[in-house]
């Protein structure tokens, strides 16, 4: 086991997550299945986590890319960026969550189950107005059929049998295609896939020839920084973002270039 775990890191080279997945797979293994004790690993070669900073996108690149995305990918893109919604968050708003008159949003189970909310940008509010005219036009239509049915978390569809049915439960993003849900054996219109918006995401940012590795979250990270660099305090972004630890949201003060006013001695030489 011991060989296996160093050969992950001394061959494959592979990350310290990936080496702590291995070994928690073997735990499980010998806890659960084996039901044995795994013995002390004395010899084990620990990779060591690396310090990342986020990859950041600026005003003019976000601009740059939003402008070649259109449609509901575009929206949620923005969503994302004005709001520092994770992308599962953001597939996984109800029409329920939207508030417009006190302008914020509820994040429903977010990273570590917990809710929370964040603001709303007003430019969105057009946008999000007539997304959601849209999806109340499908839900009608798929009530016509006999289903307009969308899924429901932790048992509440037995709780509550007819909330699955109606309007405030239905997805601001929905699928395209009617499944059936094994619960009830009712055809549902679960969200969008997240892969929607990732290869839309992905197809902008290369024909914007914006030459950073970034994804979706990347703008969940552009939202926090530059709220940073607009002078938002860092309590202010922790809250945003669903933080439970200050500590997570402080990353992204070593975004922001501590050298203002330095000049680098290269700058000083003379040109002649």
């Amino acid at each position: 086991m011991e060989q296996f775990l160093n050969h992950l890191a001394s061959t494959r080279h592979v990350s310290a997550s990936t080496q702590s997945q291995a070994l928690n797979a073997l735990v499980f293994l010998y806890r659960e299945i084996l039901e044995t004790e795994i013995p002390e690993l004395r010899r084990l070669n620990r990779i060591q986590r690396r310090h990342v900073v986020p990859v950041v996108l600026s005003v003019n690149e976000v601009r740059s890319f939003l402008a070649l995305m259109n449609g509901t990918t575009r929206l949620m893109a923005e969503l994302i960026y004005g709001t520092g919604l994770r992308i599962g968050e953001c597939v996984r708003l109800r029409v329920k969550d939207i508030d417009f008159y006190l302008m914020k949003e509820t994040v429903r189970a977010g990273k570590g189950n917990k809710d929370g909310t964040t603001l709303l940008p007003t430019k969105l509010i057009p946008d999000l107005r007539a997304q959601l005219m849209r999806v109340a036009k499908c839900h009608k239509s798929d009530c016509l059929k006999g289903g307009g049915y969308a899924p429901m978390p932790n048992a509440l569809y037995r709780k509550y049998p007819s909330a699955s049915n109606s309007l405030a439960w239905q997805f601001v993003f929905p699928s395209s295609a009617l499944r059936q849900w094994q619960q009830t054996n009712r055809l549902v219109r679960w969200h969008a896939s997240p892969s929607t918006l990732q290869e839309a995401f992905k197809r902008a940012l290369r024909i914007a020839q914006i030459p950073k590795h970034a994804g979706v979250h990347t703008l969940r990270h552009s939202f926090a920084s530059h709220l940073l660099a607009a002078g938002t305090d860092i309590r202010t972004i922790q809250n945003h973002l669903g933080h439970k630890n200050l500590q997570t949201t402080m990353i992204y003060t070593h975004i922001r270039p501590d050298h203002q006013g330095v000049q680098s001695p290269l700058d000083g030489l003379n040109s002649d």
